[in-house]
């Protein structure tokens, strides 16, 4: 049945070329079989970065990609799992030449196939909705609604899809579910995707999304409103129509087909034009030699606009414009309305937006209450004088794509930042084009293959990942093409040496890599690090070193000394880009000079590739793109610039030295009231530690996630859960927590633990206990009723400094059976990676996912 529009959509994607690369793994997956149906159809129509990054994903897990006309699609042999188109085009046009995207959708449907389309929320506001013609998926990106360019990124892509589809879907859903309280409470349905809770589940390496920037667009939205964005749309809508107009009128020649805001108009040499438009303060685009690109956006003004035509040589243009521009003509115009949520219907003036935001903020617990000790997140603090630049004009107001000679600042920045990684990581060079670090490690396995293709070994398929890697290195090594072959640890949390030679010896002949992370996510740093990778490279596979942990290793040692060959880099972690509830993120990878010439490269800007990966080693190769812009979220490098400058060497190591003295000392001052799980000889950790509550549970019925939702009636976000351990909490303070804050945390902990110990006792049942009736709300505090056998005081404020600085949780214990009944993803666990018989294609499309039933 065709509705207009689709019931369900993940905001927080990173960027409009992933969501498209997220949306046709979709299609393979739920259509594709096993030597059947692995073709998908890219409309030639497409934006160019889009069809690159399409390129290089189903390059690496054997789709075919068909690219040309929709209309000239042969599907008669039904061999096509998916297609997608734009919607406007690349080159402005709503609707392309020949057949219409209704009947082209039906075709598609009728042998089997799906459709996507990459589509622009701006013009969502004033044209149909995919949803009316049929399509499955909707893919773009946010950018437009009111997020700045930012020399491309960050951006919050989309993807939006029926009901028939939503337990595909990649990324965080926020779903409904009820409270303790039986009242209505918002919490991710989708979690079973979030590889770092639960990574047995996952299918997409999605993980750092663009909740940020899906914030901001958000906002943007509720601030504005249907009647404002429709306004702002109809605005942009009337400034290219001008422009077609006078254009016209002088004797050019423009597309005649329907468009939104974007018109190609046909000159002698686009060059020149180009040229003639910089110069008046106005970039285009080169189409052709012949051709050129304008579009329109709603920071343009009349001003803009007849300096853009005096390039054209019209000197006295005419500006004016009256309603009817503002609208769409020939049938293409939006039937539905946007935006029918009161929420988009209620703050639309300054003083009630503030007061909307502040009452969000009020519902946050963040780092500007208390510590966030998340483990393998490093959430250290954001600096003030680091985030300055970002907003900056001329850090924010540049396409990604402007003129070389516009954007040196940029490149020389991104330049230096590249050298500094390098110097840090002991790489030869480094690649800022992954926008999260889950992307940096499909694209340094990309690299990895690549280089191996170049030796005549593509053959080398197989990735070995210890079980103590990060959660999104099986899914990372299944989208880059690999065989992904678990590898065990022993007792103390170090990889098995004899479990990992046994697998090595097995798979040499094909040992494409090993994933490993250091120190681990156990918390521990690997002591035969050097022996593990000696092993590996002497059986011709490459060492991927997973750099989520290198708030440990900066200014102490580093992957390239240690003998990796290629390391991502959290920058939004380490290196102190705001984690921004999710995102956004920046995954660049560094890597040793034999595998520098084999980086990301990209099909607009091609020296993305070349010398501003910061050594010579690195020229430019048509590489495949891994983000839709050269440099990724190029608008937040500065925040780490800033970082690195400001520390320097000395700053830097000194950071990373507190960051193990603070979980070491946190971890010996809970250790007598909790097990600290792993631990070195000496009885030390990394940076991180865990703490294990399977004791506990086993004696009093106490869950991890009891103490998780405790912490928040002390104050404290809870530490990670159940992960990479199931029944354990795993803690990382950074160097950012003076000793105070590490104290007042621990004596949380230990105060919790005390009330375990109660129950322990007998002086509470379990059911009875502040614990499980955590956390408590000001509606639960101040109620009429109290029926609990503590008092209300003991539930409210249970710490000495409770009172002086409260947080009160919004929401009661939610119930998580009720949400999970809701969107909930069913995806292969680990062992399908480890003892699967089936090839990568039966992974990919879930055809396996029996036997994980």
């Amino acid at each position: 049945m065709i509705t207009p529009t689709f019931p369900n959509a993940s905001f927080s994607l990173l960027d409009e070329a992933t969501a498209a690369g997220e949306a046709m793994q979709m299609c393979y997956s739920l259509k594709g079989r096993k030597g059947k149906k692995n073709k998908f159809f890219v409309s030639e129509d497409l934006h160019p970065q889009t069809i690159a990054l399409l390129e290089t994903r189903a390059g690496s897990i054997n789709i075919e990609i068909v690219r040309g006309k929709h209309s000239d699609l042969d599907l008669s042999n039904n061999d096509f799992c998916g297609a997608i188109v734009q919607y406007p085009n690349t080159y402005g046009s709503i609707e392309s030449p020949g057949e219409t995207y209704e009947s082209f959708t039906k075709r598609l449907h009728d042998s089997g196939a799906m459709m996507i389309v990459a589509t622009d929320l701006m013009a969502l506001a004033k044209l149909k909705s995919p949803a009316t013609f049929g399509a499955d998926i909707a893919v773009g990106s946010a950018q437009r609604l009111g997020v700045p360019m930012g020399f491309g990124g960050p951006h919050a892509g989309f993807l939006s899809t029926s009901e028939a589809y939503a337990r595909k879907m990649p990324g965080r859903i926020i779903g409904v579910t009820i409270d303790s309280q039986g009242q209505p409470a918002l919490r991710m349905a989708m979690q079973t995707r979030e590889q770092h809770i639960r990574r047995d589940k996952a299918t997409s390496n999605i993980c750092t999304a663009q909740a940020l920037l899906a914030n901001m667009a958000a906002a943007y939205c509720v601030y504005h409103g249907p009647e404002g964005l429709a306004d702002i749309s109809g605005r942009i809508h009337a400034l290219a129509r001008v422009t077609h107009r006078e254009l016209t009128k002088n004797g050019f020649k423009c597309a005649d087909a329907p468009y939104f805001d974007t018109l190609c108009v046909a000159v002698d040499n686009a060059q020149s034009v180009q040229d003639k438009c910089s110069e008046a303060g106005c970039n285009v685009r080169i189409i052709d030699d012949t051709t050129v690109g304008i579009s329109m956006g709603e920071g343009i003004t009349g001003e803009d606009l007849a300096s853009l035509l005096g390039a054209f040589g019209i000197s006295d243009p005419d500006l004016s414009a009256d309603e009817s521009m503002t609208a769409l003509e020939g049938g293409y115009a939006r039937e539905c309305a946007i935006l029918t949520h009161p929420i988009f219907n209620s703050h639309h003036s300054e003083t009630k937006m503030m007061r909307y935001l502040k009452k969000l903020e009020n519902k946050d617990l963040a780092l500007n209450h208390s510590m966030i000790s998340l483990g393998s997140c490093t959430m250290k603090l954001n600096a003030v004088s680091e985030m300055l630049p970002v907003s900056w004009p001329k850090i924010g107001n540049i396409h990604p794509f402007a003129p070389t000679d516009q954007v040196k600042g940029y490149h020389n920045m991104i330049e230096d930042i590249n050298k500094d990684l390098s110097v840090i990581t002991g790489f030869a060079a480094v690649s800022a084009q992954p926008n999260s670090g889950a992307t940096g490690e499909f694209a340094g396995l990309v690299t990895i293959r690549n280089y191996l293709k170049s030796k005549g070994e593509g053959h080398r398929n197989v990735c070995l990942i210890p079980k103590s890697a990060h959660g999104t290195n099986p899914a990372s090594a299944t989208m880059a093409g690999m065989k992904v072959v678990v590898v065990d640890n022993d007792d103390e949390g170090n990889t098995d040496m004899a479990d990992l030679q046994a697998k090595i010896d097995k798979h040499s002949d094909n040992l494409a890599a090993l994933m490993i992370t250091y120190p681990s996510t156990f918390g521990v740093f690997e002591e035969k690090i050097v022996e593990i990778i000696d092993a590996v490279h002497d059986a011709g596979g490459q060492v991927y070193m997973d750099g989520a942990n290198m708030n440990a290793q900066v200014g102490l040692t580093s992957p390239g000394s240690i003998g990796a060959d290629v390391c991502h880099l959290n920058l939004h972690k380490t290196f102190c880009i705001p984690h921004g509830g999710g995102g956004p993120g920046v995954g660049s990878i560094g890597v040793a000079a034999h595998l520098a010439p084999f980086l990301p490269g990209h099909s607009v800007v091609p020296e993305a590739s070349g010398p501003l990966c910061g050594a010579d080693v690195c020229v430019p190769k048509s590489n495949g793109a891994i983000a839709a812009a050269p440099f990724g979220s190029a608008a937040i490098l500065p925040i780490s610039w800033m970082y690195i400058k400001m520390c320097g060497p000395d700053g830097l190591k000194k950071s990373t030295e507190f960051a193990i003295l603070n979980a070491n000392y946190m971890a010996k001052r809970l250790s007598g009231a909790f097990d600290v799980l792993y631990v070195n000889k000496n009885g030390q950790c990394a940076h991180e530690f865990i703490l294990d509550l399977r004791p506990l549970k086993a004696a009093t019925g106490v869950s991890e996630e009891d103490v998780a939702k405790r912490l928040q009636d002390y104050g404290f976000h809870s530490p990670t859960m159940s992960w990479p351990v199931t029944g354990t909490l795993m803690i990382e303070p950074t160097e950012s927590e003076g000793l105070d804050e590490l104290d007042r945390f621990c004596d949380a902990m230990i105060s919790i633990r005390a009330e375990v110990d109660d129950i322990a006792s007998g002086k509470y049942s379990l059911e009875e206990s502040p614990l499980t009736n955590a956390p408590h709300t000001l509606e639960m505090i101040a109620g009429s009723e109290w029926d609990r056998k503590y008092s209300r005081n003991v539930g409210a404020f249970p710490a000495y400094y409770s009172r002086d600085n409260k947080f009160w949780p919004t929401v009661g214990r939610v119930d998580n059976v009720y949400g999970d009944r809701n969107l909930v993803c069913t995806c292969p666990p680990l062992s399908v990676y480890e003892d699967n018989e089936d090839d990568l294609e039966t992974i990919v499309s879930g055809t396996g996912k029996e036997k994980a039933a």
